[in-house]
């Protein structure tokens, strides 16, 4: 069934009254105006509802995208955290983790508020995917506050140590003392081609990796497309870094 919006309908009816004999030519001129607005405004990014998840197919037109998170519980990840006991207390420069199944992210300083999975402390810590990802388009919306720092790590050569060396981090970090790797950018490999800002508000991004390209969007700019085949599979990481940060409506598709 093909929808035809309310708006659009409505404000057509009346196009077509103004245009009767004896109306003012203006009204139609302004009510013309009006429709090519509504047909040219950008729909709403579709947030995942408790139907959909059950019904992922439903989620976009296109099939196969699975839900990682949804808010409701978080069983496609496992926690990853540094132990600052074993690496000397220093959280900088880590050199073990700490590891867990998904009734332990508590451990990992995660929690589920709401619609959204939250991490606010200065310990790093990490939600790891339990698959492995190759080709995929990532979809997520991210919130994070004043000075956070976090990132999205994929590709990771090792599940269980993630860092920058082993995958590739889109950075969440708007005042990144260097600009090269502030929000948008692939730490160590991608400066942001468009500078964002994101703090403190609901923001969108959108990873497409295929082959040895990596395609960066935040709130639908292009911040990075960049080519480099030197990691090509491997889980999906979100980071707390120091800050707060947010992340719901977490989804991915194969390519």
């Amino acid at each position: 069934m093909k929808f035809v919006s309310p708006t659009l309908v409505c404000l057509s009816g009346l196009a077509l009254a103004a245009c009767q004999p004896g109306q003012d030519a203006s009204l139609g001129e302004d009510l013309a105006q009006a429709v090519a607005a509504s047909i040219e405004a950008p729909l709403p990014i579709p947030r995942i509802t408790d139907a959909e998840t059950t019904n992922q197919a439903s989620l976009l037109s296109e099939p196969n995208w699975a839900i990682l998170f949804s808010g409701h519980d978080l069983s496609s990840f496992r926690a990853l955290q540094y132990d600052p006991i074993i690496s000397g207390e220093d959280t900088n420069h880590p050199t073990n983790f700490v590891s867990g199944e998904p009734n332990e992210v508590g451990d990992a300083e995660w929690s589920i508020i709401g619609d959204f999975v939250e991490a606010e402390d200065d310990l790093q810590a990490f939600l790891v995917t339990k698959g492995h990802y190759t080709d995929f388009l990532l979809q997520l919306q991210f919130w994070n506050g004043p000075g956070s720092n976090s990132g999205i790590f994929i590709r990771n050569d090792n599940a269980d140590e993630i860092n920058a060396d082993n995958g590739y981090e889109i950075n969440i970090y708007d005042t990144n003392p260097n600009p090269d790797n502030r929000t948008g950018s692939i730490v160590g490999h991608a400066p942001p081609m468009t500078a964002v800002s994101t703090e403190e508000q609901w923001n969108t991004y959108e990873i497409t990796a295929q082959g040895d390209q990596i395609l960066v969007r935040v709130n639908g700019t292009v911040t990075v497309d960049y080519e480099s085949d030197e990691h090509l599979s491997g889980p999906i990481a979100f980071q707390s870094n120091g800050g707060l940060i947010r992340f719901r409506d977490i989804r991915i598709r194969p390519l």
